[in-house]
Formats: C-alpha cells, structure tokens, sequence
C-alpha cells in the first residue's frame, strides 16, 4: 500500500542510528548555512531558507543547531565556497525510480561519487527527464493519527486551501501546489496542526511495488545514497509491500 510505504519511511527516519541523525543534521546544517548566506539569515525575508527550517524542525535538529549554521552564514568570507543545486534521475532494482537531489561545491566529485554508489548497488543513472516525468512537484505534510482528529485536520486542510488530503490507518497526508505550501501551513500551524513531515518534496504519479530480494536492494542503494555527503535527499516510487 502506497500509505504504508510513505508511513515506513517516515518510521525509518525517526529511528535512525545517532550516526546517521548525527549525519543529517551535518547536512542540514549547511543547507541553512548557504540558504542564509545567499538569501540573508532573517526566514521572513528567504524563502529558501524557512524551507530549509522546517525541514530542520521536522527532524528535531536542536536549535542550538539551527543558530550556528545561521551565524556561519554571516561570518563566511567572500572566498566562501559556491554550491550548486543537483538533481540525478536514477534507475534501481525492481524498475523503481530515484530522483537524487544534491548540493555540492563540486559537480565532478559529486558525479564520479553518485556512480560509484549506483554501480556497486545495481542502479543506473537514467536519461534526462525519463523519471522526473513519473513525478510531480508538491507540497506534502503529514501527521500522525494519535495527534490529530481526522474530521478536524480534513477541516483545517481543505479550510487553508489544500489541494488534496487523504486518511489512511497510520495518520493524514495533506498535499498543496507547491505556490501555496507555505500558506497552508501556516494556517494549518495556527490551528494547532502537529506535523511529522512538512516539505516541498517530488510526489509519484505511479508506484512500482517491490518485495523480497527488490525490496531489500532497493533499501540498500537509497541508504548508500543518503550516506553520501553531497546528497541531499531521494525519493522513490518503491511500493514496499513487504518489510
């Protein structure tokens, strides 16, 4: 089930090892660094920047954390190294599809290492635009069953203008363009809205299930992928049927 899949993965993350937490606030820590460097270290005047924010409030990133990518962005001398956006479109096993998204100071090194992990954990990159075709572009929030009602949330979301809520036995999922993400949010937020996930993310159009020998090589490369250090993020079309 696709929920069942987004669930897992949510499950996945809040029980990750203290290296592996250790690791992503690392990485986080510098997007908010080179969001605040390029945009200015104020969230209500960077539109990037309170992205990243949120992204780091939902994976309890302490905020002496927070504070200190901040300022580094204010001390950061114009030497500074300049960061690139991006994105690799990725063929796994079961015929799954991996959109990798990256931030790096140098596209070669990132290139060569993103390769290496595909060659020795049975992907391929893939031609441009073959998978971000199998995706759309969308603000997503989840939120746990225990901390929500689910006429009162379904309230809340349609009320704010979402374009799309569904319900399934593990919580809600609240889906918007990804123009008006901030907005609902916000007053999703007011109203007391406890988010697990809140983010502008790639959403698939179709899963492609996958169990067994698939399942577990599939996990395999996406963990090989997020251990690297230029890698931001990668979401899959993976229907985990089985864990």
């Amino acid at each position: 089930m696709a929920g069942h899949n987004k669930w897992s993965q949510i499950k996945r993350a809040k029980g990750a090892t203290d290296a592996k937490r250790g690791k992503i606030f690392s990485k986080l820590s510098r997007d908010i660094t080179v969001a605040a460097k390029n945009g200015g270290p104020d969230p209500d005047m960077n539109a990037p920047l309170r992205m990243v924010l949120l992204k780091a409030k939902s994976a309890n990133m302490p905020a002496d954390n927070i504070q200190r990518a901040i300022k580094r962005a204010t001390d950061a001398d114009s030497g500074a190294a300049q960061y690139q956006d991006l994105i690799y479109e990725v063929y796994a096993p079961g015929g799954v599809a991996l959109l990798v998204e990256a931030l790096t100071e140098n596209r070669h090194r990132t290139a060569a290492e993103v390769r290496g992990v595909l060659k020795k954990n049975h992907g391929r990159l893939a031609e441009s635009g073959s998978v971000t075709r199998l995706f759309h572009r969308k603000g997503q929030m989840m939120i746990l069953r225990e901390n929500g009602n689910e006429e009162q949330v379904m309230e809340w979301a349609l009320d704010a203008g979402a374009e799309d809520f569904r319900a399934d036995e593990s919580g809600y999922e609240i889906q918007t363009e990804p123009s008006d993400f901030e907005r609902v949010h916000q007053e999703m937020e007011a109203k007391g809205a406890n988010f697990e996930v809140a983010h502008i993310t790639y959403i698939p159009e179709l899963t492609a299930p996958v169990v067994g020998e698939d399942a577990e090589a599939v996990h395999k490369l996406i963990d090989a992928l997020e251990d690297d250090d230029d890698v931001r993020t990668v979401v899959s079309n993976a229907e985990f049927t089985q864990e």
